[in-house]
């Protein structure tokens, strides 16, 4: 049996002293044990809400067939969104609060009603956006080195960090996102493209999994929630000091910026 409150204090302890923790598969998680990850996952949220966290959405991970196959899964994961996971476009970053950060483009979407359903189509899904905008999602790993599998990124809330937002929203169905093709610069040179396609095929096919996933486990998606729907390209190292401008076509763009990361 896994000891979920021993996994899960390991990981709040690495939130806190900024010190990763070695992989959790095998000793601590079982390999493979996607259902134990989600336990553990969960017990963080439970104690994060009891601190006084918000709760303002969710993301979903692994949306790549390549990552997948990297993983060796054959669906995507999620973790929970909170408030102050959230840096307004343009900001500049602490490193400080941060272990390893990467950076990825993707599509946000905001709910204007429930998905409580478990069986999500992809109209249900239309009807309940009311908006959607650019973003950039900051992961990071409480891993050492990222040396994840499937169950040590589930467990760490998906390797969850920040996440960005643009300020011009955009009508869903005023974007053909299967073709809204993206660049993620730095320094004014690309260095991730990619496609609404890389997405699950569709980032809108991506909220369908993630809206009867969560109905089916008791969560629902709710009015209000905002929804990093998956990366359009790979993620990208964070350079200390740089700043990283993501464009998706039909949506605009969303900047963000590092700081010096203080020496010890």
């Amino acid at each position: 049996m896994t000891d979920v409150a021993r996994v899960a204090g390991l990981l709040r302890s690495a939130y806190a002293s900024g010190t990763p923790v070695p992989p959790l598969r095998g000793d601590l998680l079982p390999v493979g044990d996607v259902d134990a990850a989600y336990r553990v996952q969960q017990a963080q949220v439970t104690e994060w809400l009891a601190a006084g966290r918000r709760r303002v959405g969710a993301k979903i991970g692994l949306t790549s067939p390549a990552v997948q196959q990297a993983f060796g899964v054959f669906q995507p994961d999620f973790g929970v969104l909170f408030a102050d996971m959230a840096v307004p476009d343009g900001a500049e970053v602490d490193l400080g609060g941060l272990i390893q950060p990467r950076v990825e483009a993707e599509v946000a979407f905001v709910l204007d009603a429930g998905l409580p359903f478990e069986r999500v189509t992809v109209a249900d899904v239309i009807r309940a956006t009311d908006h959607i905008l650019p973003a950039v999602e900051i992961v990071d790993s409480r891993i050492a080195g990222w040396d994840i599998s499937i169950v040590d990124t589930v467990a760490d809330n998906a390797s969850s960090g920040l996440f960005v937002l643009g300020n011009q929203p955009r009508k869903l169905s005023d974007v053909d996102l299967r073709l809204a093709g993206m660049v993620l610069e730095h320094a004014g040179e690309p260095v991730s493209v990619g496609a609404g396609a890389a997405c699950l095929g569709n980032p809108v096919h991506a909220v369908a999994w993630l809206a009867q996933t969560l109905a089916a486990a008791g969560s629902p998606l709710a009015a209000g929630d905002v929804v990093l729907s998956g990366a359009l390209g790979p993620m990208v190292s964070v350079t200390a000091g740089a700043a990283y401008e993501a464009r998706i076509s039909g949506l605009g763009s969303v900047r963000v910026c590092f700081g010096t990361r203080e020496e010890a």
